[in-house]
């Protein structure tokens, strides 16, 4: 179990809202994780909380954060703008810069099902400079297909191998991106990883990729060779 030097809820300025998120940060974290949740979901996800654990454990400080106020969330087309989205997890990555116990650690973002459109897209536009790493969890970049391209970030992509329909979608957005990118498939699993084992493996993964590119003193190229 890590020993935490800060883990209790925060409200992160978002343009003229407020949003609540739980930042958890463990001594010598190696990085930070911020979270993008999927539709419908949000900060108190039960899989992206045992992703988080699992990355916590491996010294990981992590913020899981409500993309949307509960009055936003009421509204359908708002959980699928993914625009709206963006913004919201740029606007905690600024916030992130500014706060004491986690302004030096190189930022990764982890984004599951719609999330990780929102993932991407703020790598891209925020470049690798300032995201070192992302993550997609039976994501749906293809709802990211205008900056695909644009992403320097090294990007890893989790798909269950019975989530067909999501693995192809996966399969031709990995094919449009430039960056050091992979795509990892977990034996039968389906889009919410219900299966034994499961999200262990699909956890285990994005720590992998995440001590691979944020621990401090890493260099790695950008694009493939």
């Amino acid at each position: 179990m890590a020993n935490f030097i800060f883990n209790d809820s925060v409200q992160i300025e978002a343009g003229n809202v407020r949003l609540i998120g739980d930042l958890a940060v463990p001594e010598n974290a190696k990085g930070l994780v911020i979270f993008s949740h999927g539709s419908g979901s949000s900060r108190l996800s039960s899989r992206n909380r045992f992703v988080a654990d699992h990355l916590q454990r491996s010294r990981f400080a992590t913020l899981l954060f409500d993309l949307l106020t509960e009055e936003e969330d009421q509204r359908q087309e708002n959980r699928f703008d993914i625009q709206l989205l963006t913004t919201r997890l740029i606007d905690a990555v600024n916030w992130v810069q500014h706060q004491e116990h986690v302004q030096n650690l190189r930022i990764g973002l982890f984004g599951a099902s719609t999330g990780a459109a929102s993932a991407i897209s703020a790598a891209a536009a925020l470049g690798a400079d300032i995201i070192g790493a992302v993550v997609s969890r039976g994501g749906r970049p293809d709802l990211a297909n205008e900056v695909l391209a644009d992403v320097q970030t090294p990007t890893l992509l989790i798909v269950g191998g019975l989530d067909e329909e999501v693995l192809e979608l996966n399969k031709r957005a990995q094919d449009q991106m430039l960056c050091l990118k992979d795509l990892e498939i977990v034996p039968d699993a389906t889009h919410l990883f219900e299966e034994p084992g499961a999200l262990e493996m699909a956890a285990q993964l994005a720590t992998d990729w995440f001590r691979k590119y944020l621990e401090p003193g890493k260099q790695h190229p950008l694009r493939e060779r």
